[in-house]
């Protein structure tokens, strides 16, 4: 199994980087703040199927927020989590009273009957033949990913395409033109894009993406406005972050929030990396400083 990694100090950073309280977050994802203080402090990990749950609360995608080992290729234990779903809830999915057929082959007992295949592999978000890859994993046999399964998007048209084919898992149907445009509307308080511009944004007729319309887009799918962002666009803001960095190794600049920046400013992922590190120096200061729960 190659399980996705749980950084601990990153998420406990991001949460204060929004002055979100344990009970906020554990409300969104469905735990106890008692959990989330767990997370936090070392002593447990969330569920897989948690973590799709926490990387969309805070806009970032899964592999950004959780990545996967360089070189670990997923089971079907890991296509479960990653879809978001609890081994007791495939029953569900396969249409039986009990979890045993998904769970045999999770642990490499039994493999998954014919019939089972094509339900478990639309509720996952992938192929026929990416389900039966995954499913060997777990019985312990390597299996290559397909070759040209990892191209990126890079344009708008890409990007927009590629979120509408992957996150919308099992029996959830993607938003339609119109009601994309609805929700960037309703999120910029004022009608700014129509059906027809979302189309032609879609089908690459239109490059042009105002900030606005990217930011109603980001969180409709959930996503960071980075995303839509050019490599070069994303790039000056990094340099832009480690210059403040540095001001902060220096002295020049105390605990950074977001205040004052204005809609080019950083996001809220480089805010919390870089108030972690302003954090860790005050630690390695002042010995015992915090205590858990924060």
């Amino acid at each position: 199994m190659a399980p996705r990694q749980f950084d601990r100090d990153r998420v406990r950073a991001l949460r204060r980087a929004r002055n979100i309280t344990q009970s906020e977050l554990g409300e969104a994802v469905g735990v106890g703040d008692t959990t989330v203080a767990s997370w936090e402090l070392g002593s447990s990990t969330p569920d897989g199927e948690k973590l799709p749950v926490l990387a969309k609360f805070f806009g970032l995608s899964l592999d950004e927020l959780f990545p996967r080992a360089a070189g670990n290729l997923p089971d079907l234990a890991d296509l479960r989590c990653d879809a978001g779903y609890s081994q007791y809830q495939t029953r569900e999915l396969i249409g039986t009273k009990s979890s045993g057929p998904v769970a045999n082959a999770e642990r490499g007992k039994r493999r998954l009957s014919e019939k089972f295949q094509g339900p478990l592999a639309k509720a996952y978000g992938v192929t026929v033949d990416e389900l039966l890859a995954a499913q060997e994993r777990s019985f312990g046999n390597e299996v290559p990913a397909p070759a040209g399964t990892m191209t990126m998007p890079r344009t708008v048209a890409e990007k927009i395409t590629y979120l509408l084919e992957h996150s919308y898992p099992g029996t959830q149907k993607p938003p339609t033109d119109a009601e994309i445009a609805e929700a960037v509307n309703e999120h910029a308080g004022a009608p700014v894009i129509a059906e027809a511009g979302v189309r032609a944004l879609r089908t690459g007729d239109d490059a042009e993406l105002p900030t606005i319309v990217a930011e109603g887009l980001a969180e409709l799918f959930g996503v960071s406005p980075l995303y839509f962002q050019t490599d070069d666009t994303v790039a000056r803001q990094v340099v832009e972050g480690l210059r403040l960095l540095a001001a902060v190794r220096t002295g020049a600049v105390g605990r950074v929030t977001t205040r004052g920046l204005g809609p080019e400013g950083m996001s809220d992922d480089l805010v919390a990396f870089l108030n972690q590190m302003v954090e860790e120096m005050a630690d390695r200061e002042t010995p015992g400083a915090e205590g858990p729960g924060r």
